[in-house]
């Protein structure tokens, strides 16, 4: 990968880092437990703990995208950003441009891990 599309990633990656710890830190309200709070009736706190349940999986997704990030820019410090973490070959910038912390090129993330 030339120096000038590695910069263009590394960027990218690097407001996408921003982004996923700002919304991390705005999420960890509604990823909080809900209170036992006796007013509130069983289908209100059962609608709260619905939303409380899809906001950690939310957050989990983001905290999983977030190691992902962090270890592309692992990659590109060490300069084997852009190749396939399994078959070695050069991922296509189309699947960079779209998902810049992406490990595997299309064709080994659609073929199954043997």
């Amino acid at each position: 990968m030339d120096t000038i599309s590695l910069k263009k990633y590394e960027a990218m990656l690097g407001e996408l880092l921003a982004m996923l710890e700002a919304e991390l830190e705005q999420s960890r309200v509604t990823a909080a437990p809900v209170a036992l709070d006796g007013s509130m009736g069983r289908i209100s706190r059962g609608d709260a703990m619905q939303v409380q349940q899809v906001a950690l999986e939310v957050r989990r997704r983001r905290e999983q995208r977030l190691v992902r990030t962090q270890s592309a820019l692992q990659r590109v410090a060490k300069g084997t950003y852009g190749r396939c973490g399994r078959c070695q070959s050069a991922i296509g910038g189309e699947r960079l441009d779209a998902f810049p912390d992406v490990v595997l090129c299309v064709r080994c993330a659609s073929t199954p891990k043997r």
